[in-house]
């Protein structure tokens, strides 16, 4: 059928309205009396189910409505609705979350920050799993903690080896990693054997992620000979592949080829995963516990996601980061880069799946590098150095621009390898040859590039797609902002209400604001007992924990490392082998797994009634 869509709105000049579902945004037209309206013929009632409006200006989208629409299919052709404001006074985002804690006017929570692979407990099989989580999930609830942020947890293997422990270089940005699957919940007995492999992958501080990961799959293939194969003709498995079948297919074809065996194991694997992690979701919402993601920047250049759509990214070039103080010569992280103009040709489409399958299992997500969103630095392959990177996108000097300043290109900029004759100025150049007029003018030239010439032109290159992919998912966004941020990236977190990342060891030059996460460290930094180098007393943690809990940040979340530090029995013995990655180091190893069990996290009533009483002191 046709169905035309009215909605009365007194728009602005230069405002346009449209109706947006799924991956569309269908233009409306303006009628007298502030009416707007658009028919859409062939309408199916998937639209109906699930529409918005959105307010744009020209290809910005400027606001968004409170909440989505939804209509049940049936005789009526024509819809007529009103804009959705949000209904709670005093709330400070333009749109609803899924967790509606968040939108409570002055919330402020704690969390503990840990990656998967780094939980204890005794029934896992050497690295944490999803079902570990659960017992996490008792500690937040029993210390008065709301939030559990991990790190990435898709699917990374690609030879088994150590190089796939990195969670930020997925195969897919769909699939969940095998890894973090429970072996006796898909039918592996904990026979002699099972227990004799289990004691001996246990017995160390550290993962062994390459046999881990071996004695995993071998298992899993085990189990699914054994009893796997009769679930495939159940409804709830059918189920599962007919609703994820757009990424589940390519991924288990990948897979299959990669380790020459059958799709249908691969298949078996992820719907269990997801069985498992669903499992653990409802049971967070049930004990008033949320579960925060994270969201890497990039995609391997060999995934599924690449292989299938390529002309999705700029396969000629890597993703990394200029020097900063994480690196004095710049990071690469080897993925590449993405084509914003292909992928807005969809709608974004790509994104939107993403984040939907992202948003069944997490309230809130953390946005690797939120930058990436507004311009990444590309080094052109087959350089390795960031130091030889350049900002995509950008607006370079032509050559003739800088022959009129006198200024050589040898040694001050890099050619633009999609624009030929069109250079940017180096991140590290050589200056000593220069004369000094030509200094204070390369000087200029430089602070202007990379501070000041992309202002609005970042800003505008954000909010052509962030305000359409937050809306399409409830998750609370939370921006990784560190680094040589640009002051649009502010103002454009400020415009959508995206949290930003403090800590203490990095100064912006202003104060914390409400919306915002503070942590005490990460998973690329040491933890607090060695921020100045040297081992700091319990004492000493515990009031650098305390000084963040009475922050103004709507969020405080720390990793479970620096809430034990506070604990002088509790603590880990060797505080350097407490850090998680090094980003200076191309070939870290991602391995850290907490030295006591959660269980015996959860029995410490001494250490909860610790934690507890720091929270509930600073009022979160």
């Amino acid at each position: 059928m046709t169905a035309t869509f009215k909605i009365n709105y007194a728009t602005k000049w230069g405002e346009n309205l449209v109706l947006s579902s799924g991956d569309v945004l269908y233009p409306m037209s303006w009628t007298d009396g502030n009416i707007w309206t658009v028919s859409i013929k062939n309408c199916k009632a998937e639209l109906l189910k699930d529409y918005t409006y959105l307010i744009k200006e020209g290809d910005i989208i400027t606001r968004t409505e409170w909440k989505h629409h939804s209509r049940e299919a049936g005789k009526a052709k024509v819809f007529e609705d009103s804009w959705i404001d949000c209904p709670i006074e005093g709330c400070p985002f333009p749109r609803e979350h899924s967790a509606a804690i968040f939108d409570k006017p002055g919330f402020r929570g704690a969390g503990t920050a840990i990656p998967v692979f780094s939980l204890r407990s005794e029934s896992d099989f050497g690295v944490g799993e999803f079902l570990d989580l659960k017992t996490l999930v008792d500690w937040a609830e029993r210390t008065g903690q709301k939030v559990i942020q991990l790190l990435p947890v898709n699917d990374t293997t690609r030879k088994g080896a150590w190089g796939d422990s990195y969670p930020y270089n997925p195969i897919s940005s769909f699939a969940l990693h095998p890894i973090y699957i429970h072996l006796q919940s898909v039918g592996i007995k904990e026979d002699a054997a099972f227990k004799k492999a289990q004691a001996e992958l246990n017995g160390s501080y550290f993962l062994d992620y390459p046999k881990v990961m071996k004695a995993k799959m071998q298992y899993l293939a085990k189990a699914f000979e054994s009893t796997g194969k009769k679930e495939t003709s159940k409804p709830a498995y059918k189920r599962f592949v007919a609703e994820n079948e757009s990424w589940l297919e390519p991924y288990v074809k990948y897979c299959a080829k990669r380790d020459k065996n059958e799709p249908e194991l691969h298949r078996w694997i992820q719907y269990h995963l997801d069985k498992q992690f669903a499992e653990v979701v409802a049971y967070a919402h049930k004990k008033g516990v949320y579960l925060k993601g994270d969201l890497p920047i990039g995609v391997g250049r060999d995934s599924v996601d690449a292989v299938e759509n390529p002309k999705l990214y700029n396969l000629d070039s890597s993703a990394g980061a200029p020097p900063d103080f994480f690196s004095a010569d710049g990071q690469n992280w080897g993925f590449p880069t993405y084509n914003w103009d292909e992928m807005a040709k969809d709608g974004y489409a790509w994104w939107k799946a993403r984040l939907r399958k992202m948003s069944q299992y997490f309230d809130a997500f953390r946005i690797d590098h939120i930058l990436g969103f507004f311009r990444i630095w590309e080094i052109p392959l087959p350089e390795k150095s960031g130091l030889l990177g350049h900002f995509n996108p950008a607006l370079p000097y032509s050559r003739e621009e800088i022959e009129a300043m006198g200024l050589p290109i040898l040694g001050l900029f890099i050619e633009d390898p999609h624009r030929a004759g069109w250079f940017h100025p180096l991140i590290s150049p050589d200056t000593s040859g220069l004369e000094w007029w030509q200094k204070e003018r390369y000087d200029a030239l430089y602070t202007d590039f990379f501070f000041h010439r992309h202002e609005d032109f970042w800003r505008h290159n954000a909010m052509r797609k962030l305000p359409e992919l937050l809306s399409c998912t409830g998750m609370l966004a939370c921006g990784e902002d560190l680094g040589m941020v640009p002051d649009c990236v502010m103002d454009v977190m400020n415009h959508e209400k995206i949290l930003s990342l403090e800590m203490q060891t990095v100064d912006k030059g202003h104060g914390w604001p409400y919306l915002s996460v503070c942590a005490t460290s990460s998973h690329d930094t040491s933890s607090i007992r060695l921020r100045d180098g040297k081992d700091k007393t319990p004492a000493e943690c515990k009031r650098i924990l305390a000084d963040n809990l009475n922050s103004i940040s709507m969020l405080a979340i720390f990793p479970l490392q620096d809430w034990l530090s506070m604990d002088g029995a509790l603590r880990y013995k060797k505080p350097e082998n407490e850090r998680i990655n090094d980003p200076a180091d191309p070939n870290n190893k991602w391995r850290w797994r907490m030295h006591i069990t959660l269980a015996e996290l959860l029995d410490n009533g001494a250490f909860c009634t610790q934690v507890a009483s720091l929270i509930k002191d600073s009022g979160r």
